[in-house]
């Protein structure tokens, strides 16, 4: 009985450490695919901005719960950050960035990204004015599967 008791000890560890071994490389997978996930995103993103412009991009891409923080003063929700773009009137004026880096959580539902924007206004006179800076978003994956941000 007790080597009954033995080797199904041993194949039971067996398992266990094979378990235990395949998750981890499972879920570093999945976090890997999660930033890709996200920096996907970021461009699909910026394309919708160009294409469609502010008021749309900043729509879509938005949760229902997101927050912009523009010039400190907080825009919060879906709705008030559409508003907030059709009041701007943005037409003409161009913004692009990039993802320099790309981070996501232990759990690969919620993460951020950083980089460089350049946001170029132009006057009812054609002349352009840029302004460079630093932008951080934060992104969380929805039911559906999708990202989208919460917080730019």
């Amino acid at each position: 009985m007790k080597k009954y008791i033995g080797v199904f000890l041993s194949v039971f560890i067996f398992i266990v450490m094979t378990m235990i071994s395949c998750n981890s490389v499972t879920n570093s997978e999945i976090l890997s695919k999660s930033k890709q996930e996200i920096l996907n995103t970021e461009k699909e993103f910026e394309a919708c901005v160009k294409k469609e412009g502010m008021t749309i991009a900043f729509t879509k891409f938005a949760a229902e719960d997101a927050v912009i923080n523009h010039n400190d003063k907080l825009v919060k929700g879906k709705k008030a950050i559409k508003e907030f773009y059709e009041n701007k009137k943005t037409g003409k004026n161009k913004l692009i960035w990039n993802a320099d880096f790309v981070d996501v959580s232990a759990s690969g539902d919620l993460g951020y990204t950083y980089g460089e924007y350049t946001y170029t206004i132009i006057d009812s006179s054609g002349q352009s004015k840029e302004y460079k800076g630093i932008f951080h978003t934060v992104w969380k994956k929805q039911i559906d599967g999708s990202w989208k941000y919460v917080w730019d």
